[in-house]
């Protein structure tokens, strides 16, 4: 059930009934009263990096669909999902998918895996994508269309054999978070990591020969490429000092440079984090360890304090690192889903695993737009894509517009709005109303099947879904 004490999105019928309610909740969001025509859309514009054109300022982000086969190649499920990407009229698509590098490193099962065997089935989902494009809006229409693929190891959340069995394989001891795997736990070590190191490399040389004109080396929400980040209680080559601790990042980028040279990077990075988070007695999150002395975050944000710009210290300097070894692309994230999931997620209605939102929503979309246009202002000549857009329902457009043309961020990505309403994006650009029973409401159902074992899609706004076996299974476990 939803948190009473936050008013729904769509109770706001005009910008300025929603804008007296961020005044007075004192959240720092701003947003346009209306769009502008459509061919002077900021949302619209192109934009050039180099020698690559991207289209218009939305982006599709990556996601899990738990639905690619045991060994590692997509489904029929997969490729409609990648067919409404397509469609969306997103010019940017940012991964399309979290892709495992090798077998251990799968966040589930069903995850897409990155080998010889199913390179050429994942080269045929790029394909699906570009068709079902032009299909759409032209047969040139991809000549503005930068597609990526992004690569992962999930670290202590793998789970690749089965959903219910964690294979956790840890970059350190981290006394909060081992405690949920009671289990126990694997810590990789230096020579497994230099292994990694050559398989994103490998995976990455893959990927450029499907079609893709570049990788994300995922740094984010808990995965191990994001845990290295934090290790400064891990000794060895990968832990301890800053030089150590982006070991594995820049290790990564230069060994994709030398193998692939004409392949773009990127990195989706969680910029700040904050204490884990579980559910107490009243179902609301809160912290369950003292920020004043928490040293395990990569970029710490501790909400009593609400030091945005000391939070962002350790990704300025992980994004100065990034720009002098090339790196261009940058997808702003935050946190994680697996332990603070409303920081990265922002939500009024928690996944079966989840918890009521010890915030306004509001809040933590405010917060991650706010970390974006930070960045942006301090590493003026890299590319951001700005995240956690979707709890702004129908107001996203207004706040997008504004960013943009603020120069907040340079695109607008778009995760669970397009698992239910995949062609916002084109609605928005051609200027056609917002189709409001298509809109997602964050009731997290998408989140919520896959954490019970089924695939994820939209279950309460696409019919397909609805209609899917594991609608059943899903109605079936949230009615128990």
């Amino acid at each position: 059930m939803a948190d009473v004490r936050y008013p729904r999105l769509a109770s706001f019928k005009t910008a300025d009934a929603l804008r007296r309610h961020l005044r007075q909740s004192g959240i720092a969001l701003e947003l346009d009263d209306a769009l502008p025509a459509a061919e002077r859309l900021a949302l619209a514009q192109p934009i050039d990096v180099g020698p690559v054109r991207v289209g218009n300022r939305f982006c599709i982000l990556p996601m899990e669909g738990w639905d690619g086969t045991s060994g590692g190649a997509p489904s029929e499920l997969t490729r409609r999902r990648w067919r409404h990407f397509g469609i969306s009229g997103a010019k940017l698509i940012w991964g399309g998918e979290a892709v495992a590098v090798r077998q251990d490193g799968r966040a589930n099962p069903n995850q897409l895996l990155l080998t010889r065997d199913t390179q050429g089935e994942i080269a045929a989902l790029r394909d699906v994508l570009v068709a079902a494009h032009r299909g759409r809006f032209g047969s040139n229409a991809d000549g503005d269309l930068f597609i990526g693929l992004q690569l992962t190891h999930s670290g202590r959340f793998a789970r690749p054999h089965a959903t219910d069995r964690p294979e956790p394989l840890a970059a350190y001891a981290h006394p909060w978070l081992d405690r949920r795997f009671p289990g126990g736990l694997q810590m990789v070590p230096d020579e497994d990591l230099d292994r990694l190191v050559d398989q994103f490399v490998e995976a990455a040389r893959l990927a450029w020969d499907a079609g893709f004109a570049f990788v994300d080396v995922k740094a984010c929400h808990g995965y191990l490429g994001h845990e290295l980040l934090s290790a400064r209680d891990r000794e060895g080559r990968y832990g301890g000092s800053l030089e150590n601790r982006t070991r594995f990042l820049r290790s990564i980028v230069a060994g994709i440079r030398d193998a692939s040279p004409r392949l773009a990077i990127g990195v989706r990075l969680s910029v700040f984090d904050t204490v884990p988070f579980r559910k107490n007695a009243r179902g609301v999150g809160e912290g369950e360890a003292p920020a004043s002395s928490y040293r395990w975050a990569f970029g710490l944000f501790d909400s009593d304090k609400g030091s945005m710009d000391e939070a962002l210290a350790d990704a300025r300097q992980v994004l100065g690192i990034l720009e002098r070894l090339g790196v261009r692309w940058i997808c702003v994230t935050a946190g994680s889903p697996y332990y603070n999931p409303h920081v990265q997620r922002p939500a009024l209605f928690p996944p079966v695993d989840g918890y009521l939102p010890p915030e306004d929503p509001l809040a933590g979309v405010a917060r991650q737009i706010d970390a974006t246009a930070r960045l942006k202002a301090a590493c003026p000549s890299l590319v951001f894509v700005g995240s956690g857009y979707s709890y702004l329902q129908e107001w996203l457009p207004h706040v997008a517009e504004r960013n943009v043309r603020e120069g907040l961020t340079d695109f607008v990505g778009l995760g669970r709005m397009v698992l239910a309403y995949p062609d916002l994006p084109a609605d928005v650009l051609s200027g056609v109303p917002l189709k409001r029973k298509a809109i997602c409401r964050t009731f997290s159902d998408c989140t919520t099947g896959p954490r019970l074992g089924l695939v994820s899609g939209c279950y309460p706004l696409d019919p397909f879904y609805e209609a899917h076996p594991d609608g059943a299974r899903l109605r079936a476990c949230k009615a128990t």
